[in-house]
């Protein structure tokens, strides 16, 4: 088994290569502007560590967000892409999944909240009993409206660092990491358990909206 990991669900462009043992080669940068120019860069620098090449790639893993619409679609075009060109199958796994699963491999037991930027003074969120557990979300809220309900428990990721005043206790990491992605997957395929559809979380509309009342133009 090879997998190849990719997730641009937060501002963090990010992939790895595990072998079904363990993380063979990762690879991450955070800038929430550049997912499309930084991904297959990242790709090659992770293929080139390893010292393999893509079609030695079994399984390709991806991010399915929760995110916003731009970045998310950048890494489930390009895994659809190399899962058609190498014939090989294309798993989906939930951002917030990964984020917990890493914060439990930094020691976080639970339970605990994931939380990550929605944008619009909102926060991509879900509650886990523990790094494997998910027991409510992924849903999308403003900070103040969930406060109350995760009062008391630690919140990972780059949405409790925004929103303190709702988050008092945040805990890394801050971003995803591709390295854990491929993990969980590996450990899920292992189990026998059947993995998410590569298909987008978005949890809202996309900001872009046909016009209702526009005037349509007809040839002369």
């Amino acid at each position: 088994m090879l997998l190849l990991a990719v997730d641009t669900a937060t501002p963090a462009v990010t992939v790895a290569l595990h072998d079904g043992t363990s993380v063979v080669a990762e690879s991450g940068q955070v800038d929430a502007r550049r997912h499309g120019e930084l991904l297959l860069p990242a790709v090659d620098r992770v293929l080139a560590e390893a010292g393999t090449a893509l079609d030695a790639v079994t399984d390709v893993v991806v991010g399915v967000g929760p995110g916003p619409y731009t970045g998310l679609r950048v890494g489930l075009v390009t895994a659809a892409a190399f899962g058609s060109a190498l014939s090989v199958p294309v798993h989906g796994l939930c951002t917030l999944d990964g984020l917990a699963y890493a914060a439990g491999r930094a020691g976080l037991e639970g339970p605990f909240a994931v939380a990550t930027d929605a944008r619009r003074k909102e926060v991509y969120w879900a509650r886990y009993d523990d790094p494997r557990t998910r027991v409510t979300g992924p849903a999308v809220d403003r900070p103040a409206d969930i406060a109350g309900q995760l009062a008391g428990l630690p919140v990972v990721g780059a949405g409790a660092v925004l929103y303190p005043e709702a988050f008092p206790d945040a805990r890394e990491p801050e971003h995803v990491s591709a390295g854990a992605l491929a993990a969980l997957a590996a450990e899920r395929l292992a189990a026998g358990e059947e993995l998410l559809p590569p298909q987008p979380l978005y949890l809202r509309r996309p900001d872009a909206q046909v016009p209702k009342n526009y005037k349509v133009v007809t040839p002369k």
